[in-house]
């Protein structure tokens, strides 16, 4: 039942993300939401009568509704931004979506994910780059998730080659789940679900509009560790997968090419405007990221036998959760936050974490 609320919640006309989670922390749940009286809900900040009206009048539970006997029918699975599941590097990004659908078994939390994006007018070269690239990371890190947005060009090419490596890859789509586009990727798809997952925060009667598409690659540069624009134009999809990326303070990659490609034109811009690092193989990711390769003993456990206890309580949280923020790891170790802030620091300094925005820290 209270699934059918998490649902509803995101259907409320002109009701976004941010007054949605404004609505939930007033009234103290998503079912509270729609139980509260006028009055009340009137008092909120940014709450006008209009809303109240669109927030009563049952439509929203009507479709959702519809949409619960969907992702009965079909097996799909939920992830609500304040539920467990819910993917923590999309925690940290301010305008991620309330609710994602995932048909698949692929882990959307995964503790390696990049994101392959690019062209739909893919060149020869793209092509290999693509292929390079997936293969490299399959040979040093095969627990990587390859995530793009299943359009034509780079995006297929990307999970085509995942795929044929056996490593798990995800489609982030920019509709529901009860339609596919393009309609020439189904077998893809059909492959992808079986190996990876696909992915999106629309209702599964959304159908393919372009605005869908432009919301949908912020859950692609927020549910990855970094962004590989592989050939791109100086406009396009990938450009704008990879403007969020950098507001998120993710990394960014590009691949370079010949001045004289029309498809390497936007790559090279975000190189030369430093808004991306060049990327000519896996081993520069994995500099940039401080990823060791497959059978390589990781930093934090060569060091494990020389830090203090505070330090080892850190990495063994950070370990399990995969992330955390200083109030939480406070919480956990009863530590207070200046002391905290100097073990993370001194951690930091030793190559074991990395530090993220809003003061989330993960293992390196």
């Amino acid at each position: 039942m209270e699934l059918l609320f998490k649902i509803a919640i995101g259907q409320i006309p002109k009701i976004g993300g941010v007054l949605a989670r404004r609505l939930i922390a007033y009234t103290g749940s998503v079912e509270a939401v729609f139980a509260e009286k006028k009055k009340n809900l009137l008092k909120i900040p940014g709450i006008g009568e209009i809303l109240v009206n669109q927030i009563t009048n049952n439509n929203a539970l009507q479709r959702a509704g519809k949409e619960l006997e969907f992702i009965d029918k079909h097996g799909i699975e939920t992830y609500f931004f304040l539920d467990r599941n819910y993917p923590s590097r999309l925690k940290q990004c301010e305008d991620a979506p309330l609710l994602l659908f995932k048909k698949g078994k692929a882990d959307i939390d995964q503790a390696k994910m990049i994101s392959m994006v690019g062209t739909r007018n893919a060149t020869e070269y793209g092509r290999n780059m693509c292929e390079s690239l997936i293969e490299g990371l399959s040979r040093h890190h095969n627990d990587v998730v390859i995530v793009s947005g299943l359009a034509y060009g780079i995006d297929a090419y990307a999970h085509r080659d995942a795929l044929k490596n056996k490593m798990d890859t995800i489609a982030v789509l920019g509709h529901g789940l009860n339609t596919l586009y393009p309609s020439q990727h189904k077998s893809l798809a059909r492959q992808i679900i079986d190996q990876g997952a696909l992915v999106t925060d629309f209702l599964s009667d959304e159908t393919p509009e372009r605005n869908n598409f432009v919301k949908r690659n912020r859950i692609i540069a927020g549910i990855s560790d970094a962004t590989i624009v592989v050939e791109s134009g100086l406009k396009g999809g990938a450009l704008i997968t990879a403007d969020i990326a950098n507001s998120y303070n993710r990394d960014v990659f590009a691949c370079p090419g010949k001045s004289t490609d029309s498809y390497s034109v936007g790559c090279n811009k975000l190189i030369k405007t430093n808004k991306a690092a060049l990327i000519e193989s896996v081993e520069d990711l994995e500099y940039i990221l401080g990823w060791e390769k497959a059978g390589q003993e990781p930093v934090q456990q060569k060091m494990f036998d020389m830090v203090s206890d505070e330090e080892k309580g850190i990495l063994r949280y950070l370990s399990e959760h995969k992330s955390g923020s200083i109030d939480m790891i406070s919480r956990e170790l009863e530590l207070t936050n200046s002391q905290l802030a100097a073990v993370l620091l001194n951690l930091e300094l030793q190559g074991c974490i990395k530090s993220l925005p809003g003061n989330i820290y993960q293992l390196k």
